[in-house]
């Protein structure tokens, strides 16, 4: 396997208005396989090595996480301000094939973004802005499915996990944006790329990443982690089903502390429709992050 490069990304710096709240919000990169991986790292103002948060976004999503008029700075956007207010640190991530990073969308695998999030790991643990042995890890979706396997995987130790409507099932969660007969049809050879539907828009993915969706078991990575767990689902969701069943069963997996969170919301928190769900889950996650740091 290739060396994983990391680099940071010198004179890209974007200063924030006051009336944000931040500090300063800094684009920094670093290298896997010899792809650029491009986030926004928040650091707060007036704080020494403040313990930090990777934050890894769903699928066909982006570093922000999902944006809305209620919500137009995005769900991860939102969060990292809140965090920079309680003192902690942030780096949100595009995977490859994402967002402004390299790499194809229809090449990614779970693998490929576990990846990604493992080298932004080394990264902020190298990175003397921040206390690398504080560091926690949040996801959404597709994102807590790659947030499960950093846990039970990373080589550095992982101070706490939030889960927001993780994809506790991946081919089910998959089989229910695609349907039985797509996925049947996806998984049938690695490197064919097929062409499926989901709500109302085309999507061209490598048959090695439906394939992926079965070689990553969320409970069996969260088995090997010890650290504390916030799991926050929203009952309304209608692909990551059936709920808190399923959250219930995840949870049984894993030996240490955790909480499971609750709300009558959709998959993103009815993000495209209000922000009350929202900023219930993002007060819930930042009270959960500050306590356990």
């Amino acid at each position: 396997m290739k060396k994983i490069m990391i680099t940071m990304l010198t004179g890209l710096f974007m200063a924030m208005t006051a009336t944000t709240g931040l500090a300063a919000e800094q684009e920094v990169e670093y290298e896997v396989h010899g792809q650029k991986v491009l986030g926004t790292l928040v650091i707060p103002d007036q704080v020494a090595h403040p313990p930090v948060v990777l934050m890894l976004h769903g699928y066909t999503a982006n570093r922000n996480e999902s944006k809305s008029e209620f919500v137009p700075e995005g769900l991860f956007g939102q969060t990292a301000k809140k965090l920079e207010e309680k003192g902690v640190a942030s780096l949100r991530i595009d995977m490859r094939g994402s967002g402004k990073s390299d790499g194809a969308f229809q090449d990614m695998t779970v693998e490929s973004e576990v990846e990604d999030a493992l080298a932004a790991v080394s990264y902020l643990k190298n990175n003397k802005a921040v206390d690398g042995g504080r560091i926690s890890v949040m996801g959404l979706s597709l994102g807590g499915i790659v947030t499960t396997a950093v846990a039970g995987q990373s080589k550095t130790p992982i101070q706490s996990v939030v889960l927001w409507n993780p994809g506790i099932n991946p081919p089910a969660a998959f089989m229910t944006m695609f349907g039985l007969d797509a996925l049947r049809a996806s998984v049938k050879d690695a490197d064919t790329y097929y062409e499926n539907s989901m709500g109302g828009h085309s999507l061209t993915m490598k048959g090695d990443f439906y394939r992926s969706l079965y070689r990553t078991v969320p409970a069996a990575e969260l088995e090997r982690y010890h650290g504390p767990v916030l799991l926050a689902i929203g009952t309304k969701d209608q692909i990551v089903w059936p709920q808190p069943i399923s959250a219930e069963a995840l949870l049984s997996y894993h030996p240490g502390k955790h909480e499971l969170w609750t709300i009558p919301a959709g998959h993103t928190f009815d993000s495209d429709e209000r922000d009350t769900a929202v900023n219930q889950v993002i007060e819930k996650t930042v009270s959960f992050i500050v306590e356990h740091n």
